[in-house]
Formats: structure tokens, sequence, C-alpha cells
């Protein structure tokens, strides 16, 4: 892909290799509705349907314009309507710090577990902060740090370098507005994908909704 793994992105200091250019926030929400567009449809329209098990920005791939794909399907799995055996339990795939906690546990396979790792991504796009970052300690997880900012200090969290273009000249948009319309809801959306319990996440086709609900308000006034 032209523009390489999602990865890269969000950490432009550990990948010198990358073009010196910055996410805005717009190009960020498109990202995590083209995620959740193709993650609705593996979850919804297969039958049976598809899990992939294996959520992480290294397996988001950036095409020529942004637009943002899933790859690497290794770990995928289908949802036969036999649950109860072998091949839906996760003994331990997936990755450290987007894997959902009850694959931890040997639970079934479920599409819980890809919105899991989704809500982890979102805020990954967010804060800028990977969940093994070295500050994540003694049980502080990138949830629980977005959380325990949530609402009133999200701003402190936010990544520093998150391009605001879409609304220089924009002068009936400030930041409270921005912050109030577009990123407290987004981080709201992933602090909901990441909740212990599975039967406690959005289906991701409602992921999908919400999403696609705040992109379109955020660009409609951006064509303004």
């Amino acid at each position: 892909m032209a523009n390489g793994r999602l990865e890269r992105w969000p950490h432009p200091k550990q990948h010198n290799d990358i073009p010196k250019r910055t996410l805005s926030l717009g190009l960020r929400i498109c990202i995590a509705v083209d995620v959740t567009s193709a993650l609705e449809y593996l979850h919804n329209e297969p039958t049976p349907s598809l899990v992939h098990c294996d959520l992480k920005p290294s397996n988001i791939l950036l095409d020529y314009d942004m637009t943002a794909c899933i790859g690497d399907f290794g770990s995928a799995k289908f949802l036969s309507p036999d649950l109860g055996s072998s091949e839906h339990l996760i003994s331990f795939q997936g990755t450290i710090g987007y894997m959902a906690p009850e694959y931890g546990m040997g639970c079934q396979v479920s599409t819980g577990g890809d919105v899991y790792g989704f809500g982890v991504i979102l805020l990954e796009l967010l804060t800028a902060k990977r969940p093994t970052d070295d500050m994540f300690v003694d049980g502080l997880s990138l949830c629980k740090f977005c959380e325990s900012m949530f609402p009133d200090r999200v701003a402190e969290i936010l990544d520093p370098h998150m391009d605001h273009e879409e609304h220089q000249g924009c002068a009936e948009i400030d930041t409270n507005v921005l912050m109030q319309r577009y990123i407290v809801p987004l981080v709201a959306l992933g602090l909901s994908c990441t909740v212990e319990s599975p039967k406690d996440r959005p289906a991701m086709k409602d992921v999908y909704e919400k999403l696609s609900a705040i992109r379109d308000a955020f660009l409609e006034i951006h064509d303004d």
C-alpha cells in the first residue's frame, strides 16, 4: 500500500522513513470509519460471520488516498453455529494491548473481541500513545488512562501533533466546539468499545453508524 501501515503515522519519531506529514483530526476520523466499515461487513455480511482476532495498527494498511484497509487474516475465524467447538476457543492469540481481556482467559472467539481491538486503536489514534507505552504500569492502561481524564481533561491527552488545519479560517469553530462536538464523542466511543465485559460493548454496526455521523458532521463544517 502506498502509505504503508497505520502504526507508523501516530508515531513518526519511531519510524524515520515516514514522510513528514501529520494526521489531521478529519483524516483520523475517516480512517476510523474505514476500519469500522470493513469490520461491520465481516461481522454481518458473510455467513457465518468472520472475526479478525488480531486487529492492530500494523494490520491496517493505507492506500494512496489514505483509505484504510484491513489486512493479515492469519488469525481470523468464522463463527459456525457450533460455538462450543474447540476451534472457537482462543488460547493466546492476538497482540498484547489490543487483545480483548476475555481472550487471555481462553474464552470463545466473538465479534466483541474485534470491537475491543478497534476501541484501543481509536484511543491510540487520538492520543498517539501505544497501549504498550512505558507509562502504562501498575495496572494503568491506555483505556484506564483515557477514562481517568474523561471528559473534562480530554484535551490534555490528545496527540499534540494532531493537525487541525481543516478549521483554520473557520471562525465559527473554536477549540471548545471542536472538543465537544467531535473529540469527546470519539473518546467516549473508544471507551465504550473497551469495557471489560464483551456483552457490554456495542456491536460494530452501531460503532460504524456513530462514527459515520461524527465524520459527516465534521466534513459538512469543513466543506462550508
